[in-house]
């Protein structure tokens, strides 16, 4: 077994020191985003769990996509990912929740290429102030099993950024 990746121990880190919970869920990395958190000892304190819709159709019953969403936008796309977030947190009741989409490849899905990746991030809800969803849209090239990687090491970085703001 190797050790934790680096990027995911200062995550679990990050989020044990802010006393907050993260859950995911994932499409395209089928598992490897919460692997990597859970390969973390003491991950447990602060991830809560995640779900894998890999499956256009299990982006709505997992994930709580709406059908409509996923027939009007398709399931690569910023409005997939900001209710994959939302769905897994209100799921889990987590603070923080990560949702990534897309094309690993070898070959396009809907109209999309490989490597085209949207991450979406929803924060803490405090009464009635919501944090809003953040979603970004990444375009990595490589292999399929590089795009995985470059993904999952794209959403702790962008957890970790909004976690640890500089300033």
């Amino acid at each position: 077994m190797t050790a934790p990746d680096a990027l995911a121990v200062r995550v679990v880190e990050t989020l044990r020191g802010r006393e907050v919970t993260l859950a995911t869920s994932e499409s395209l990395t089928g598992g490897l985003l919460g692997a990597s958190v859970t390969a973390v000892p003491g991950a447990s304190e602060v991830y809560l769990g995640g779900v894998i819709a890999y499956q256009t159709a299990m982006k709505s019953r997992l994930s709580a996509v709406p059908a409509e969403v996923v027939r009007a936008c398709g399931v690569v796309s910023e409005q997939t990912v900001t209710e994959m977030a939302l769905g897994v947190q209100s799921l889990t009741g987590a603070d923080w929740a990560i949702a990534v989409t897309g094309v690993a490849g070898p070959t396009p899905q809907e109209g999309h290429d490989p490597g085209e990746v949207w991450i979406g991030l929803a924060g803490p809800r405090m009464g009635t102030v919501e944090w809003p969803v953040r979603a970004h849209v990444h375009r990595f090239a490589g292999d399929r099993d590089s795009v995985r990687r470059q993904t999952v090491t794209a959403a702790l970085e962008l957890l970790l950024a909004v976690l640890s703001p500089v300033g």
